[in-house]
């Protein structure tokens, strides 16, 4: 038995002409012999009927906030919608189909509600559904906690409840259907001349999710590396072949760098040792900042100063921080983080210097760099990004 997992998104739900679609996907599965499991999101995007945010704006904020577990069961009732149309359109074109809970197809959570995260999948009653030629329809985003309580798995959960599921049954592939035709090598609204990725490795693309292509939820991607599942992002609404996630990529890609992406909205922080000097404090910002559970990107310490980015919607809890043990600081605003990502760039050089080279010849001013084996990221500022990202796209000839 050959299982495949097939998770689609909202927007991939939202119509009758989208969801005959859907159905043509799993029966085209069927017919090369798989064993299909569907998982649906809530039907279209915020303002649409039964969209996620459509369903939160029916109650105040404040019991929101102090209701979570109530929050979690309003935030499933679209996807429990989505799944029986979606079912009663497959079984409208001869597929006999199972709408099913999150918590119904074995995903068990913590008691973090509204960010919860699965502490194991009784996968048996998928199996035996599977094994009586039945097709589960699954809702995503959401489990179900020890005590019954429903609970959602955070933004981008549908994509993680396909992953858990498919790691839970060894299923031969994840496949993620959005609205895209797969992983670009950039921002095609911003890089014209951006292409798609064919195949792309799982440390490579969790990195372009991490710094900001939304393709596919970084978290998604983790677990199906950690079960070694390939995962296959492609569009419903057309027949383009996707881009292909695995281990290893692509073997024989001729080109050191596989994609481009940007993070907006960030702040560079600078902190002088000679502005602060006789506060003992200096030496302990990098751990009370972490303690205050603010996260810090592109790390740069010198013996003479400690530069590091955040993201604007914590420059005032930063700044409460540092005020408060009288610590003095600058902050540079509009910013943006561009990181350039390929495995095959370790060990290559030249590669930071043709990256700062281009930026140089299109007059953009590099505020910060920092690197890993496989991402270079480079801090300028927001007004440059367009240009930046374009610059870079084609010194490395990614079209």
């Amino acid at each position: 038995m050959k299982i495949v997992v097939q998770k689609f998104g909202g927007t991939s739900v939202s119509t009758k002409e989208r969801r005959e679609r859907v159905v043509s996907k799993v029966i085209g599965a069927i017919k090369e012999g798989y064993s299909p499991i569907v998982v649906v999101s809530a039907m279209g995007r915020k303002g649409e009927p039964y969209a996620t945010d459509t369903l939160l704006s029916l109650v105040d904020c404040n019991f929101k906030d102090s209701n979570k577990q109530a929050q979690d069961l309003l935030m499933c009732c679209g996807e429990f919608i989505s799944s029986v149309v979606m079912s009663n359109e497959l079984f409208n074109n001869g597929v006999n189909a199972v709408p099913l809970t999150g918590g119904q197809a074995g995903i068990i959570t913590d008691d973090v509600f509204s960010d919860a995260k699965h502490k194991e999948v009784n996968s048996k009653e998928l199996i035996r559904l599977v094994e009586n030629g039945k097709v589960p329809v699954v809702t995503g985003f959401q489990g179900i906690t020890e005590s019954g309580y429903f609970t959602t798995l955070g933004r981008g959960g549908s994509d993680t409840s396909a992953a858990i599921l498919g790691a839970a049954v060894n299923a031969e592939r994840i496949e993620i259907y959005t609205d895209v035709d797969g992983i670009m090598t950039a921002d095609p609204r911003i890089v014209k001349e951006a292409s798609l990725i064919d195949v792309i490795s799982y440390t490579e693309v969790f990195q372009l999710a991490d710094q900001g292509a939304k393709v596919v939820h970084p978290r998604a991607v983790d677990i199906a590396m950690k079960h070694n599942i390939p995962l296959l992002i492609k569009n419903t609404m057309s027949e383009c072949k996707g881009t292909l996630i695995n281990i290893n990529g692509d073997i024989n890609h001729p080109k050191i760098i596989t994609g481009i992406t940007y993070l907006n909205d960030r702040i560079q922080v600078k902190i002088s040792a000679n502005s602060n000097i006789g506060n003992p404090k200096y030496k302990d910002i990098l751990g009370l900042l972490a303690t205050n559970k603010i996260s810090l990107d592109l790390i740069n310490i010198f013996p003479d100063q400690q530069v590091f980015t955040i993201g604007a919607d914590k420059k005032e809890d930063l700044k409460n921080i540092l005020d408060a043990i009288q610590i003095k600081y600058t902050l540079k605003e509009e910013c943006s983080q561009i990181a350039v990502v390929g495995t095959r760039m370790t060990g290559i050089p030249g590669v930071i210097a043709n990256i700062i080279q281009a930026l140089n010849d299109n007059n953009i001013e590099v505020l910060q760099t920092a690197d890993s084996n496989m991402t270079i990221w480079c801090l300028v500022n927001t007004k440059d990004v367009h240009e930046a990202l374009n610059a870079l796209h084609k010194v490395f000839e990614l079209a």
